[in-house]
């Protein structure tokens, strides 16, 4: 899937603060989930993987939400839907993301749906 594309002559936004670190940490800029404070590169290596790893794996739900939400608001059963534009508008993407999100969003909920209809095993 594309990413989307920061528009010119905007400056680009820090990302949202983490909610799990302590407000005294998010206010000392060198500070980031206490890694520098570990001195053995081993166990500082092991640490950093770990939280990479969180990270990605947080950053493909956070996506999945994001597509689910857009095919929600794009729905053509809302009186209020969203075009692709306006979704695209709203979250900082291009039209061409935004409908493939939507698409996305869309498959992911029919998936949700027959899970839901579906007999435990």
């Amino acid at each position: 899937m594309a990413e989307p594309t920061p528009r010119r002559n905007e400056p680009r936004r820090r990302p949202a603060p983490l909610l799990f670190e302590p407000v005294e940490a998010v206010a000392d800029p060198e500070h980031f989930f206490g890694l520098e404070s570990l001195d053995d590169p081993g166990a500082l290596l092991n640490r950093a993987t770990e939280l990479t790893q969180a990270f990605r794996v947080a950053t493909d739900r956070a996506v999945e939400f994001q597509a689910m939400a857009a095919a929600q608001l794009a729905d053509p059963r809302r009186f209020d839907r969203l075009t692709p534009a306006d979704i695209a508008e709203r979250a900082e993407w291009t039209e061409d993301y935004a409908k493939k999100m939507v698409e996305f969003g869309r498959d992911l909920l029919r998936g949700a749906e027959g899970a839901e209809s579906a007999e435990p095993v």
